[in-house]
């Protein structure tokens, strides 16, 4: 399972074209062995006398036994005598037999370091299966029947000999590596922070680690990893971060925080796609219904059952009950009791769909007694401990380094906050936002836009919330980067920190008094980018659900806004969801009255929209009808 595991994530990572592995059916005997030949020439021109990291031993075997494959096939090639038919199928199966040892030998001499180490056992394994692939094909190939030379058989015979009597290879010095790569996860474990001396002597010394840029690499090909990985197969994603999040501190442990990057006037951004997840606002993807809140209309967190039977999440259904309702929202039923009880089994299926899509979940932290347990298993303590480390180098550049150190601090904070709630909660623990909130001012773009994702990615975690908000200024700086912010995707995740910081119900109304505020999500909505767009109209949803905010919604613009973006795809119903909000009062029913656009977009999705369009327009329509007629 291991080794098929291995293929796989290097087919994923760099795909050869179907036809390598398609043995070919139509090809002459001639065309057959050249297309070998070349095959086999072009493995022993790129390998052979490549010195690779580590399997250094099993991959000089195998290229050796390529080049004597490599030996027979150009003298029947050049013989042009009519092969056999066993021959035939041999060359066939000798295509595909190549093809995988170009694959494992790429992944050898690609992969990252520590990734090669952690596999160490598997690896060793498959090139053995390899090398007992050719001993089989060997034994089949009729060698007598093909008219060799006496030192072309001679060659095939020994190579024949040696195949049959290979056992599995593992390196003692690789195996050392691991085993000690392994002790320095546990000293990070038990809390003990190894000297730079012995993270030098590892990492630069015996793994050839030696830069800044070796070591952003490595951290990005173990990310990679992590995102491919199939659960059933070893090592676990546990261990992974804990690799990760080792790296990340030798890295700046060892080298501090000079950066790899041209100077900080271009923006940084990774090659590799899909690694760790998106920020909160990234939500193109459609989520299925059953997973949405019919309060709120968004992905549920904690999803509760009442008494009715139905669903909600618990931060919707909770305020549904303190605001005096006593009712099932969704079926008018009178509540029996006002207990909701966890919906474990519809969690765990958003928690894997949320997985498989590369979006945050974080557990809720109060709701029932597994959620704990949960966040333990989520992380290693070796990961937990050198993430800490870690959080601490940066948030020491963040005070007192240079400017380009606090970019590259900021960068990382922001990679850093990217997953767990562990990452997050210790991260503000240790005092990075008000520093944070300093760099929303810069004036270097790199800088501003960094700071301000990765305050959108500490404001996932709850109890972060409430620290952005109490620190003095920092509202008003994240709404200045919406509104003024040097590049679209800083304004971008500017709005999406507001969404995200608008969970909590008492900040709604201080976000939307803050100047400027909703202006510039109306603004993005209108002008936007789709993701932009996305912001901003889910933002002015959450501000409508407070009731107070409806004269900001009138005065600052969002009415007219949300009715054009009616006609926006992707946004149309989270658009008309906040309308339905603002006319629930009859100042909010005139003004959507008033706007000339706002029956054709209503009456466009009533014909074309989803069916949550159009349960939305239904509400809107007979809230809008009500209201006037008051």
């Amino acid at each position: 399972m291991a080794s098929a595991a291995i293929f796989s994530s290097l087919r994923r990572r760099r795909s050869p074209s179907l036809e390598a592995f398609l043995a070919p059916v139509d090809l002459s005997d001639v065309s057959l062995l050249e297309t070998l030949a070349v095959v086999a020439g072009e493995l022993v021109s790129s390998f052979s006398g490549r010195t690779m990291p580590f399997h250094r031993k099993n991959s000089r075997s195998l290229v050796r036994k390529i080049e004597v494959i490599f030996v027979l096939l150009e003298y029947l090639k050049d013989n042009g005598s009519k092969l056999p038919s066993t021959a035939i199928l041999c060359c066939k199966e000798l295509y595909l037999l190549l093809y995988r040892c170009k694959i494992l030998l790429d992944y050898c001499s690609q992969s990252s370091k520590l990734w090669l180490l952690l596999q160490n056992h598997s690896i060793s394994g498959h090139f053995h299966d390899l090398n007992q692939e050719i001993s089989t094909l060997l034994d089949v190939l009729p060698v007598r029947e093909l008219g060799l030379s006496d030192d072309v058989r001679e060659q095939v015979e020994l190579l024949r000999k040696q195949s049959r009597r290979a056992k599995v290879f593992i390196d003692g010095h690789d195996e050392a590596l691991r085993l000690r790569f392994f002790s320095l996860l546990n000293d990070f474990e038990m809390g003990q922070i190894p000297n730079p001396v012995d993270l030098y002597g590892l990492f630069v010394q015996k793994l050839g680690i030696y830069d800044v840029r070796n070591f952003r690499s490595e951290i990005e090909l173990l990310e990679e990893q992590i995102v491919n990985h199939d659960g059933d197969v070893e090592p676990t994603a546990m261990v992974l971060n804990g690799f990760v999040a080792v790296a990340r501190y030798c890295r700046f442990s060892l080298f501090g925080f000079e950066d790899d990057e041209v100077e900080f006037g271009g923006r940084h951004k990774k090659s590799t796609k899909g690694l760790i997840i998106q920020e909160i606002a990234d939500t193109f993807i459609t989520v299925p219904k059953d997973f949405c809140c019919p309060i709120s209309l968004d992905l549920m967190t904690d999803p509760v059952i009442v008494s009715t039977g139905q669903t909600y999440d618990r931060i919707s259904i909770l305020r549904w009950i303190e605001e005096g309702h006593c009712t099932c929202p969704k079926t008018g039923q009178l509540l029996v009791h006002k207990r909701p009880v966890p919906n474990r089994a519809l969690r765990n299926l958003i928690v894997q769909w949320c997985a498989a899509h590369g979006i945050p979940y974080d557990q809720p932290e109060s709701s029932d007694s597994c959620s704990d347990g949960f966040a333990a298993a989520s992380a290693s303590k070796a990961a937990i401990e050198a993430n800490k480390a870690t959080a601490g180098l940066l948030i020491e550049q963040l005070a007192h380094g240079s400017h380009g150190a606090k970019t590259v601090a900021a960068r990382e904070m922001r990679f850093l906050a990217k997953t767990g709630k562990e990452n997050r909660a210790y991260i503000a623990e240790a005092g990075a936002i008000p520093h944070l909130k300093t760099l929303l001012s810069s004036q270097n773009a790199v800088a501003q836009e960094n700071s301000v994702t990765a305050m959108l990615n500490l404001s996932i975690y709850d109890k972060n919330k409430s620290r952005i908000i109490d620190e003095v200024g920092c509202l008003g700086s994240i709404v200045d980067v919406l509104r003024f912010g040097h590049t679209t995707e800083a304004r971008e995740n500017a709005a999406a920190t507001l969404f995200s910081l608008s969970a909590v119900h008492d900040y709604k109304k201080r976000i939307a008094e803050e100047d400027g505020a909703v202006e510039a999500l109306a603004g993005l909505l209108t002008e936007g980018t789709p993701r932009g767009k996305k912001d901003a109209v889910t933002a002015i949803y959450n501000l409508s659900t407070h009731a107070d905010n409806c004269v900001r919604m009138l005065e600052s613009g969002a009415v007219t806004a949300l009715v054009a973006a009616l006609g926006f795809e992707g946004v149309a119903e989270e658009a008309a969801g906040a309308l339905a909000l603002i006319v629930r009062q009859p100042i909010g029913a005139t003004a959507v009255g008033k706007e000339e656009m706002a029956v054709a977009g209503l009456l466009g999705m009533m014909r074309c929209g989803t069916p949550r369009g159009k349960r939305m327009q239904l509400l809107h329509c007979s809230s809008s009808v009500g209201a006037v007629g008051k």
